[in-house]
């Protein structure tokens, strides 16, 4: 399990993204924090911590100063932040730190759950050890391929991910519906992305017949990354 403390300010918002953490397979919420101070301390006493959920405005220190302070005591926990600072001084400063990614709220729970199995995935990687060739490096540092096909106008890179994501981790065929419930998507966006994946090469599409009708179209992960 990837263990999360997440930290923020107000103490509902803390309970519902906690609760959003545990609805993804593989993390567990080993804490919460609702200022600076609560989240070093519990950095120093809980027994493992992978993940934190950081907010950037906190009462008594931002999440970047925590974020320094952390790796000044040595803590090489990595940070994901979760705030409504969207100043680009702020991202540029989260980037120069080390933070992993940065989610800007409001969010539903499809945004963070993309998050979070992009850093699970990340984890995947960097745990397997061994040598890296370049497409490898490139994921690692969440830089496109320069085979990454330029999305089409009115196609959203958030969007995309999280449909590749989905249909790439499905195991098996999914209905253009099966992917809307998946991923919270309207079920013509989701019919969108999967053309779009076929189109280049990273779905199949298969047909299942039924009874009477026309076939149901569903795709499968073609196995490119």
């Amino acid at each position: 399990m990837i263990e999360v403390l997440v930290v923020d300010d107000d103490v509902r918002v803390a309970h519902v993204h906690a609760a959003y953490v545990e609805k993804v397979p593989g993390f567990h919420v080993a804490g919460q924090a609702h200022s600076a101070a609560a989240a070093l301390t519990l950095l120093e006493t809980l027994p493992r911590l992978d993940l934190v959920l950081l907010d950037h405005c906190l009462p008594d220190r931002t999440g970047l100063e925590v974020v320094r302070e952390m790796r000044g005591r040595g803590h090489q926990t990595d940070v994901i932040m979760v705030t409504a600072a969207r100043d680009v001084t702020t991202v540029q400063a989260a980037m120069r730190q080390g933070v992993l990614q940065y989610l800007v709220k409001p969010f539903a729970f499809t945004g963070l759950r993309a998050k979070l199995e992009a850093y699970a995935e990340l984890r995947r990687t960097l745990d397997g050890g061994g040598e890296a060739e370049q497409a490898e490096v490139d994921r690692i540092f969440s830089i496109p391929s320069a085979a990454e096909p330029a999305l089409p106008k009115g196609h959203s890179p958030t969007t995309a991910e999280l449909v590749r994501r989905s249909l790439m981790n499905a195991g098996g065929p999914l209905s253009a519906q099966e992917l809307a419930d998946r991923t919270g998507v309207s079920r013509q966006t989701a019919q969108r992305y999967l053309k779009l994946l076929e189109r280049t090469g990273r779905a199949t599409l298969t047909l299942k017949y039924g009874d009477a009708g026309r076939p149901e179209h569903r795709y499968v992960w073609a196995g490119r990354a």
